[in-house]
């Protein structure tokens, strides 16, 4: 198998059957080039043990024959292999369909995790919804069977329902469309006014900050960072509404911007909420899960959007807590080659990503 190892690929070998099935357990290899005739057991034997074991069943198996040996590519095929090689070895012929068989697994990985995640979604948007349509329902349907027998307080209250559910179901149906424009294409990295940004994103949750007296602090300049404005400013949205709903009572947030080593600027938000534990953190940006626990709602699709958006401009999210401390929510964008007169650090930012 020299020829495989040098185009790069990483080849172990197993001189019997039952050291390769030892082998593939502890191994995991992406492919399998199988020998009909071995030792202790045949390429068949071995093949169809693989097939039976959940943890193997995926790997693809491409079976090697000598011309001389009686081979029977029907029972090849049956057992679970994806293609055969006969002796003596043609490299380009052996190059292709290595290449080709890896490429074939590596999709149809890709594929079972994109469909996981869409069940996932689907599972999160229809749990997502049901609430807030449930809570217009069943308003609507008190106000038409009772209208004549509740006072104005209770209609407002029941309108104020309704307003509020019709809010949060077009909040849930515009992620869902952010969600579906960040896998379409490539987007243009652009030199971004974030002041503009936060100005901008301020007065469009501003009857939020006003409902929970929240108090944002921000740099008055901001370093000038590669992105695309419109999907920042969602980013920037979902940071500081959660900080506003998760953090301290009152709310005080801190926003400012760190120049990295590595030519990235760390953007941040921190709270003053009582902090989340190591396990809530390693959760809250995977695909469309929710912290119930530390009463996360909404965490889970709003922060699993940040991070495909980020992740999609070049750069990575993350955050830094303990229980008891508050909270800090980055992302890093890439910057431009020149950035604003310096500090580099933007107001608030003298408290870094990190404790201690």
């Amino acid at each position: 198998m020299k020829i495989l190892s040098k185009k790069g690929y990483k080849v172990l070998v197993a001189r019997n059957g039952i050291l390769a099935l030892q082998s593939v357990l502890s191994s995991r290899p992406d492919l399998i080039l199988l020998d009909i005739m071995m030792p202790n057991m045949s390429g068949y034997e071995v093949c169809e043990h693989l097939k039976s074991n959940k943890q193997t069943h995926d790997i693809p198996i491409i079976f090697m024959s000598a011309s001389d040996e009686l081979f029977n590519k029907v029972k090849a095929f049956s057992v679970g292999g994806v293609d055969y090689i006969t002796k003596p070895f043609q490299t380009e012929e052996v190059l292709a369909r290595v290449k080709t068989h890896l490429t074939i697994h590596y999709l149809q990985r890709d594929l079972e995790k994109r469909n996981a995640e869409l069940d996932a979604f689907a599972h999160t948007v229809a749990h997502d919804l049901k609430n807030p349509i449930s809570a217009m329902i069943t308003s609507i349907s008190m106000l038409i069977d009772y209208c004549s027998d509740v006072d104005d307080t209770d209609i407002k209250e029941l309108l104020f329902i309704l307003l509020e559910g019709g809010k949060n179901a077009a909040r849930i149906i515009d992620e869902i469309l952010l969600l579906a424009g960040t896998g379409r294409g490539n987007v243009i990295l652009e030199p971004l006014d974030m002041a503009n940004i936060i100005s901008k994103v301020k007065k469009l949750i501003k009857p939020m900050i006003d409902e929970y007296h929240g108090i944002i602090v921000h740099p008055s300049t901001w370093a000038t960072a590669l992105g695309h404005a419109p999907w920042i400013e969602q980013v920037w949205i979902n940071y500081i509404s959660n900080a506003l709903k998760y953090g301290g009572h009152p709310p005080h947030i801190q926003l400012g911007f760190t120049a990295q080593v590595d030519g990235t600027i760390s953007f941040w938000v921190r709270d003053n909420g009582s902090g989340l534990s190591h396990e809530s953190q390693a959760t809250l940006f995977k695909e469309f899960t929710r912290l119930d626990k530390v009463k996360a709602e909404g965490y889970g699709l709003g922060l699993s959007i940040a991070r495909r958006i980020v992740e999609k401009l070049g750069g990575e999210v993350g955050v830094k807590s303990e229980i008891g401390k508050s909270s800090v929510f980055y992302f890093t964008l890439p910057q431009t080659s020149t950035l604003l007169t310096p500090p580099l650090q933007g107001e608030g930012s003298k408290i870094p990503l990190s404790y201690g």
